[in-house]
């Protein structure tokens, strides 16, 4: 019975979908955010450095651009089960930034920096919800650094290439059930929380082909990140104190301790076209596949706290079971005038996480998305990029949820219900030419 009260309360502490295509943010500039983030063919500003950095082969002397996106995320819950309960998540507004700087070195090669956030988010739900055992607070940062180097063969083709560092840091906090196992009787929900921090290396390569003036084609591949996160756990009260019939009171200590966990972020492909019909407008489009099937499952070692007392294991795992999933762009750019550039855009993101799966950590759901953005010259060397996205997630109806943590077979009906989820992003870029 001790055995079996630890490793369920263990489970639900680490229950969390870490990473979804939420977590994964495309919006790394405020111009290509208005053209639906479609710019892997593009990619004619210092932000090529991260869309596809053969794109700086286009641009002339040393090029800045630094920027920051508000993304404000709403959801409600109506669930679970058969109750009709609604619950709201609560308000916040995450701000991931981007610097690039390209510099032509000669007239084929070219060097740039990246600095950006291209995984992060989260959620916040109120500690006393419904589903208060599988998040109540979560979020993940990372901050990619990436040095690249980019070559121009010739008018037609370049080809970039560059290295990532990145950081990130996690945060989950939920609620634990405390029940005894032998009286029936039922405590006060302890409170657990989660934190940790690691690093890893990964790569881009990005090829750009402009058989005449009119046309280009852009490809760039992202490397996989794989990451070792080290942290603590710990839980409010540290302890739960059981009453067996023949023993008497017996405490047994929460999740507390050390903690690694292994987590490795998708690769992705992007293939873009960009077409100028005339000198005013621009169309493009970009496919992007995702790699998450990466991510099938989330493994937690602890250094002290023994998750199964009968075999004195300090693993847990839970089955994720995410598919690879894919990203389709279109946007244009209308030269109004000299000064003035207007941009709009349309995305359709499926998502990984299949019904069964889906968690209220950043409950997932395929998307539309419909972007619009301007671009204003200032002077001759500066300009600004204002950007709004509006993402609708499609209504989902969870009627075959399970709970992947449990030994065996997975129990139906775990926590069933509808999400409604829907976010608003806004994007500003000042650009500075030398």
């Amino acid at each position: 019975m001790r055995k079996s009260l630890l490793s369920g309360m263990m489970l639900i502490l680490l229950s969390a979908n870490l990473f979804a295509s939420g977590f994964q943010i495309n919006e790394n500039g405020a111009r290509a955010m208005g053209m639906a983030n479609a710019f892997t063919g593009l990619a004619n500003d210092a932000s090529a450095v991260f869309f596809n950095p053969a794109g700086m082969t286009q641009l002339k002397g040393t090029n800045f651009s630094a920027g920051v996106s508000l993304i404000a995320p709403m959801t409600k819950f109506t669930g679970p089960n058969q109750a009709k309960d609604e619950y709201k998540l609560k308000s916040n507004v995450f701000t991931p930034f981007t610097l690039y700087i390209s510099h032509q070195l000669t007239d084929d090669i070219f060097v740039g920096l990246s600095v950006n956030n291209p995984y992060g988010l989260g959620t916040e739900w109120n500690s006393d919800w419904a589903g208060r055992y599988l998040a109540v607070d979560t979020e993940i940062r990372t901050f990619n650094f990436q040095p690249t180097i980019a070559y121009k063969f010739n008018e037609h083709f370049s080809i970039g290439f560059g290295f990532s560092i990145a950081y990130g840091d996690v945060k989950i906090k939920k609620n634990l059930p405390l029940a005894d196992p032998f009286t029936g009787a039922v405590s006060p929900d302890a409170s657990s929380l989660l934190e940790g921090d690691g690093t890893s290396f990964g790569f881009n390569i990005g090829f750009l082909w402009k058989p005449i003036d009119e046309f280009s084609l852009g490809v760039d591949y992202r490397s996989k990140n794989k990451y070792t996160f080290e942290g603590t756990a710990t839980t409010n009260p540290p302890t739960f104190t059981i009453t067996h019939p023949l023993a008497g009171p017996i405490p047994v200590k929460l999740p507390y301790g050390n903690v690694e966990a292994p987590l490795t972020t998708p690769e992705n492909l992007v293939i873009g076209l960009a077409y100028k019909p005339n000198k005013t407008l621009t169309i493009a489009a970009d496919f992007q596949y995702v790699g998450w099937k990466s991510y099938d499952k989330l493994e937690v070692t602890f250094k002290d706290y023994v998750v199964n007392t009968s075999t004195g294991s300090k693993v847990s795992s839970s089955y994720r079971g995410f598919k690879n999933s894919y990203i389709a762009r279109v946007g244009s750019e209308y030269l109004y005038s000299n000064e003035l550039a207007l941009r709009f855009g349309l995305l359709y993101d499926k998502n990984p996480v299949e019904d069964e799966l889906v968690e209220p950590t950043l409950p997932d759901a395929d998307r539309i998305g419909i972007t619009a953005g301007f671009g204003y010259k200032l002077t001759e060397c500066l300009s600004i990029d204002v950007s709004y996205f509006y993402l609708h997630f499609m209504e989902r109806e969870i009627t075959n949820s399970v709970n992947t943590t449990v030994p065996g077979k997975p129990s139906l009906g775990y926590f069933n219900g509808t999400y409604k989820p829907v976010a608003h992003l806004f994007a500003v870029s000042f650009n500075y030419t030398l």
